[in-house]
């Protein structure tokens, strides 16, 4: 069966030998154990890596070989100047693999390509006020298929792709002003079959804000925080939750969906208002068009100029309170090292977001609660699209399912 992803005309490199997840011996997880080394430290010597594996200096010898071959590794310049033998450093080749990541939301679709390093090669973005199936499904092949062309005779070297969507495309159709024949068709819809139809690359699926928060818990502040609730302020609000340096899923993959946490105890047989309707950048986007204003502005730093800053304040003392609820109500069951709070808007409103919910935090009665530290993410819109590419990656190279990427 031929790749239909595939770049024509090109010639056609052997691929990588599999190093996936249901690769099984002592060998491939040796491997894996020194390419993580060198991920987490940087450029190692082979002295430095045995040291820090355990493994034999034989051992990594051999390892290192047979990485160099399969061009995942790159030896760098000698180190002179020591007694001895000058040391060899060894580095991971950027070039050695690539995975790419897509990011399907209510508002924009995003691919990254990225490369062996974690570093984003290429990123793509389509806009549009909702998603249509039908529109949408074709512009993902495609743009697939560009970004593997792209690559050239490097292609073989992709893989495999992460789908990083809502675990419900349709859900809150009420607030978006869809109709509820609209919202069941794209909750019918499985779009992790339908873009490993795409290709015969593996297809790693997980929900969107997991998705940002295993971005979040590999290559931002989960490098220093070992627990923490992740909270994505996007269209709706999400969330995702790391436990002792693992992000954990819970029952139904939907540990951290903060998004239908109550804002207040039910009442007259009434359900309360959830997060959602409070922390979202949708009732930002509804303020600024109740005012004629161009509601896209809530995803740039239009929000904080003149003409949108009166409606943007609004809405910021109401998220604010809005998230120190949900803070307080997280740390009492889980008693939280940090929450770390990232979205899709722009840097300072990020900023201005935690300072207004830090003071709201202090309204909060924190008697056998122990506060705990609110922090900045360090990635911003891509965080989902780079955490659905860092899935494949994992499963090829990572040496442990459980320890995503970590020491």
């Amino acid at each position: 069966m031929t790749n239909p992803l595939a770049p024509a005309g090109l010639p056609a490199p052997p691929r990588l030998r599999p190093r996936g997840s249901n690769q099984v011996g002592m060998r491939q997880f040796n491997e894996r154990v020194v390419l993580q080394a060198i991920r987490l430290h940087g450029s190692l010597p082979k002295a430095e890596l045995a040291r820090l594996t355990g493994l034999t200096a034989q051992t990594v010898g051999l390892i290192a070989a047979r990485l160099e071959d399969d061009g995942l590794l790159l030896r760098q310049a000698p180190v002179r100047g020591r007694i001895g033998q000058p040391s060899v450093p060894l580095a991971l080749n950027p070039d050695g693999a690539f995975s790419i990541g897509i990011k399907v939301g209510r508002r924009s679709t995003d691919w990254l390509l990225l490369d062996f390093t974690g570093r984003v090669r290429e990123r793509q973005t389509l806009e549009y006020d909702f998603p249509d199936a039908q529109a949408l499904l074709p512009a993902i092949a495609e743009r697939l298929g560009a970004l593997q062309a792209g690559l050239g005779p490097l292609a073989p070297r992709l893989v495999g792709l992460g789908l990083a969507a809502p675990f419900a495309m349709g859900g809150w159709h009420r607030l978006l002003g869809l109709s509820p024949a609209q919202s069941e068709a794209w909750n019918r819809l499985d779009l992790g079959a339908e873009l490993q139809a795409m290709t015969e690359l593996p297809v790693s699926f997980a929900r969107d804000t997991a998705a940002a928060t295993v971005a979040e818990l590999v290559t931002g502040r989960g490098r220093d925080l070992k627990s923490f609730l992740y909270l994505f302020v996007d269209t709706f609000v999400g969330g995702g939750l790391v436990l002792n340096s693992h992000p954990h899923a819970g029952l139904h993959g939907n540990a951290g969906a903060v998004a239908s946490l109550p804002l207040r105890v039910a009442q007259g047989g009434s359900a309360p208002e959830q997060l959602v309707g409070r922390a979202s950048l949708w009732e930002l986007e509804q303020r600024f068009a109740a005012r004629g204003l161009d509601r896209s502005a809530a995803y740039d730093e239009r929000a904080l100029q003149p003409a949108f800053e009166a409606e943007t304040l609004a809405w910021l003392a109401e998220a604010a309170e809005a998230l120190a609820h949900c803070v307080t109500s997280g740390t009492a069951f889980l008693d939280l090292d940090a929450v770390v709070v990232d979205g899709s808007f722009c840097r300072p409103l990020l900023q201005r977001l935690l300072d207004e919910t830090r003071a709201a935090l202090a309204h909060y009665d924190w008697e056998g609660l122990w506060m705990p530290g609110l922090h900045a993410g360090s990635i911003g819109t891509d965080a989902r699209a780079l955490g659905g590419a860092l899935l494949p990656l994992h499963a090829n190279f990572a040496p442990d399912r459980e320890l995503f990427l970590k020491v």
